[in-house]
């Protein structure tokens, strides 16, 4: 495959799946802003979010004060942002239009639909008053572009490209919203059900789909650390981190080229050390430091990949 080729599959993956995650975080976000002040973090959570997503700086290039208004539009509608929504969506499509001979014509009716439903009507139609409609309608496309990409694309190498791209990308955001939401932790106690940290953490649960999944095979309570260890050691939970290495790691070997070895290599360990591995063991010195290391090795992968495969210059 045309190294060019394979990098817009890449980023179709890639785009498509910031999107989601981009609306899953929000989702949390702004459901745990509408919480009793008592069982709520302080307000500085908006920061933190926005800081955690790598857009605390060029937010405030923007605007001059913490406004979760401002904020909801700048992550949701803001096209001048490159990594809003919105702009997300246009890129996956754009990737898609540029190999619509390498996609079926479903995949890209489904990406471009998509884009022109939300350019036409996200100003109007969705608004900081009503962003939760607006993340339930960003989800509803991502799972049916999901499906129409499972039920109609080849099984080639621009396939595993586009697996590839979703699947790193799905590991930053899943490591990126558990890291929001330990930011905002606000010395929650162990009192009970009812304890600070139950609410946020059973929201960080929907978010990634898991809650009724995690009610039904897990006998731990709703605490962050029982939270963390599920959504990223758990092999048969669909958005947990180790899902998501294991599959880069699966498709990166169907693509392996003489120079990719090193970078299947890594791929490879991080596989390992989450099958193998346990928060006592992984993070000696913390949640934190530990989701932010497994940031730092996603973002290491994804340079190899692009200099390995995508013509990338290092």
């Amino acid at each position: 495959m045309l190294s060019r080729t394979a990098d817009h599959v890449y980023w179709l993956g890639r785009y498509a799946e910031r999107a989601e995650n981009l609306a899953r975080t929000l989702d949390v976000q702004y459901r745990l802003s509408l919480l009793p002040s008592e069982v709520r973090a302080d307000g500085s959570g908006w920061a933190q979010m926005l800081q955690t997503l790598g857009l605390g700086a060029a937010y405030a290039e923007r605007h001059a004060t913490m406004d979760p208004r401002h904020v909801i539009d700048f992550i949701a509608f803001d096209t001048g942002n490159p990594s809003s929504i919105l702009s997300c969506l246009r890129a996956a499509r754009e990737n898609a239009h540029a190999v619509r001979g390498s996609i079926s014509s479903e995949m890209w009716e489904t990406f471009n639909s998509t884009w022109l439903e939300a350019r036409g009507q996200a100003p109007s139609r969705f608004t900081a008053l009503n962003v939760a409609e607006f993340v339930d309608w960003v989800k509803y496309r991502a799972h049916l572009a999901r499906g129409v990409v499972l039920g109609s694309m080849l099984r080639d190498e621009g396939y595993n490209f586009m697996q590839i791209g979703t699947f790193l990308e799905r590991a930053d955001g899943v490591a990126r919203l558990l890291l929001v939401r330990l930011a905002c932790e606000n010395g929650a106690t162990d009192s009970g059900p009812l304890a600070p940290g139950y609410y946020p953490w059973s929201m960080v649960l929907r978010a990634l789909s898991a809650f009724e999944i995690f009610r039904r095979v897990s006998r731990d309570s709703v605490r962050p650390r029982h939270v963390v260890e599920f959504v990223v050691f758990r092999k048969d939970v669909p958005r947990s981190i180790y899902r998501s290495a294991n599959l880069v790691y699966e498709n990166l070997q169907a693509v392996a080229n003489a120079q990719s070895g090193e970078t299947e290599r890594r791929a490879g360990l991080l596989h390992a050390e989450l099958r193998f591995g346990t928060l006592a063991t992984l993070a000696p010195r913390g949640i934190e430091p530990f989701l932010n290391e497994l940031l730092a090795r996603s973002a290491d992968l994804s340079d190899r990949i692009g200099r390995d495969f995508l013509g990338h210059v290092a």
